[in-house]
């Protein structure tokens, strides 16, 4: 006897509503994907017990007559695509023809919609897969879609649901992502009857931006003007220096509309903040990406929220040019920062540095002069003898510039007064990329000092109210673009081994080797083959303390493979230089005079990026003077 047997129609679409449907959440994803595919101008959401007791969804879009509204329920059948040509170029939300089905399936559900021109609708109610009724519906112009006890009749996937406040909280956040993407699209979202959100139509993004986190947090973004870089333009609102969230919530990027999560777009934010961005903290953004839907595929992932670029490395380039560029250029300083708390920001172990200028005597402004005039090469006391905490010995350390080797030099702009540094010979493939202008240095505002906190925080008046530098942040970002450019312009000092390493590849990672040899040697490892697939290493950088050398060059081939195969305007990571600033800059209870302020104030604006530290600390923290006028009761809150 037969031991495989097809399964039945109602059991089959139950399978498949798993993949599609998995939450209420979900159905919401799917519905109101639909609704804007239809052309909806006005989307209502309903929920009850979290959209697990019922979701609706009503629409003012085209609506279905009675044949469509009936093949609508078919799987497979959709409007969207027609031949395998249309997979590759998808234009709209959704295309699988399965969203319908699979909710029709595990819920009781009903359909009703009317066509504009049509005197009469259609209602179709559905119970658990089995068509119970057709009849006219006289309704408006729209569908209106509600699924009720979501898996009654799978029992399996329902005892997985969460509680009532969670499901809705993920039923919230995804009306949310479509409301951001379609603010010419109004959105009302209720829940046990209670209105929870209200979005009218809007021709202004950032103002659709405002409806839902808040005047404070939106009037703190930057906007990323619309940029194009092979056929790649990137457009949005992203968070300024210092601005950042513990988690992913406020992290949201758009491909063509679509909110989407992506390693390659992940990895071109990263690249983009650099130094502007602490570790283990994420970016608040509000990015969206336009690219020729033939250039990516979406069809990957049963939600569509991944999608599966031709050109990872080209959409990473257009993130990052685009993000550092907004902050390079961001002149003004970020408000509404709550106050840092008046402590000293941990000190690494002392560290030998020049002094400042002692002489507080002077009239004149006189700027900081730690570090500032040796080379790199000539601060051994800098390094210290052994690793200590926080010295990082990872590849990417080294591999700062890696990426600056492959880019245009004209996308590094220098303090003013500081020499521009040879620039290195481009390869041919990039010497077609266009010439990006420098980035004028950050105007200095007129700022008066009046003191100096825990001999750390140094407080100053200001035109928009009281601003506080933390002196160590901020002499640490002087000092850190100071021996960035000393690195760029003289190479990385190396030390010899004393006995060769010799190192087994893969012929992929041989290939990898290969092409970057000039720039693995500027960075202080110098490296040639030594048969097929094998290579020697003579020798490393001199600030690298590592014992097992063969260990940290198979991290090296490893970051090399994540790098952009164009050109960058980033150092992918820098860790090893703010290791060096950091421990050649003013501490905690360094008492320095008023000139020596001034100076590294002064100092401090003629930064590629003086709003943060090495580390995405921030350097300035500004409390406006209606936020003090409030907090005096000078002024009503609101």
């Amino acid at each position: 006897m037969a031991k495989i047997r097809i399964l039945p129609d109602a059991l089959a679409s139950q399978v498949a509503a798993g993949e599609v449907v998995e939450r209420p959440a979900a159905l919401v994803r799917e519905l109101v994907e639909n609704s804007l595919d239809a052309g909806a101008s006005h989307i209502e959401v309903h929920a009850q017990r979290g959209g697990i007791a019922m979701i609706r969804i009503v629409d003012d879009g085209s609506g279905m007559d009675r044949e469509d509204a009936m093949l609508c329920l078919e799987r497979h059948a959709t409007s969207k695509i027609r031949t395998k040509e249309d997979l590759g170029a998808i234009h709209t939300f959704g295309f699988r023809g399965e969203a319908l089905p699979s909710i029709a399936s595990v819920s009781r559900f009903r359909l009703a919609t009317r066509e504009k021109s049509a005197l009469v609708g259609t209602e179709i109610e559905v119970n658990g897969g089995k068509l119970v009724a057709v009849r006219d519906h006289g309704g408006a112009q729209g569908t209106v879609i509600e699924a009720r006890s979501l898996f009654y009749n799978v029992p399996a996937r329902r005892k997985f649901l969460r509680t009532e406040n969670t499901e809705f909280a993920h039923v919230e956040q995804q009306l949310r992502l479509h409301a951001i993407a379609n603010p010419q699209v109004a959105f009302t979202l209720t829940h046990n009857g209670e209105l929870v959100l209200h979005l009218p139509a809007t021709r202004d993004m950032l103002e659709r931006i405002r409806g839902l986190v808040g005047d404070e947090l939106s009037s703190r973004l930057l906007k990323v003007e619309a940029t194009t870089v092979q056929g790649i333009t990137v457009s949005g609102y992203i968070g300024g220096p210092g601005m950042s969230r513990s988690n992913r919530q406020m992290l949201t990027t758009y491909l063509n509309g679509r909110p989407i999560e992506s390693a390659s777009i992940s990895y071109g934010l990263r690249e983009g903040y650099h130094t502007a961005l602490m570790k283990g903290q994420h970016p608040v953004t509000f990015l969206f990406i336009q690219m020729d839907p033939h250039a990516f595929d979406v069809n990957v992932h049963p939600a569509k929220k991944e999608v599966r670029f031709h050109d990872g490395h080209s959409v990473r380039d257009a993130i990052s040019r685009s993000v550092s560029h907004t902050l390079e250029n961001a002149a003004k300083l970020p408000t509404g920062h709550a106050p840092a708390p008046a402590r000293a920001v941990p000190a690494p172990p002392a560290a030998a540095r020049v002094p400042l200028v002692p002489d507080s005597r002077q009239e004149q402004f006189t700027m900081p002069v730690a570090a500032s005039s040796a080379p790199l090469r000539d601060l051994p006391q800098t390094r210290p003898e052994s690793p200590g905490p926080g010295v990082s010995h990872r590849a990417a350390d080294v591999l700062a510039r890696i990426a600056t080797e492959r880019s245009s030099p004209s996308v590094q702009p220098q303090p003013s007064g500081a020499p521009a540094p040879e620039a290195p010979p481009l390869e041919e493939e990039d010497a077609e990329e266009p010439q990006e202008p420098k980035a004028a240095p950050t105007p200095q505002p007129d700022y008066r000092i009046i003191g100096v906190l825990q001999k750390l925080y140094v407080l100053m008046e200001g035109k928009e109210g009281l601003v506080m530098m933390d002196q160590h942040a901020a002499h640490e970002r002087v000092n850190f673009e100071k021996f960035r450019r000393a690195l760029e312009s003289g190479g990385v000092p190396c030390q010899r081994l004393l006995l060769p390493v010799t190192l087994q590849t893969t012929p992929r990672d041989a290939d990898l080797l290969k092409q970057n040899l000039a720039a693995l040697n500027r960075l202080g490892i110098e490296i040639e083959p030594f048969g097929p697939n094998i290579f020697k290493v003579e020798t490393l950088p001199a600030f690298l303390k590592t014992d097992d050398p063969a260990a940290w060059l198979d991290q090296v081939i490893e970051e090399l493979s994540s790098l952009s195969t164009k050109a960058s305007s980033l150092r992918l990571s820098e860790d090893a230089i703010a290791t060096i600033a950091c421990r050649a800059s003013v501490k905690s209870n360094d008492v320095l005079s008023i000139p020596e302020m001034q100076g590294l104030l002064k100092d401090l604006f003629a930064c590629e990026m003086p709003y943060c530290c090495p580390h995405g600390r921030p350097t300035l923290v500004q409390i406006s003077t209606s936020e003090l006028e409030r907090k005096f009761g000078r002024r009503a809150p609101g």
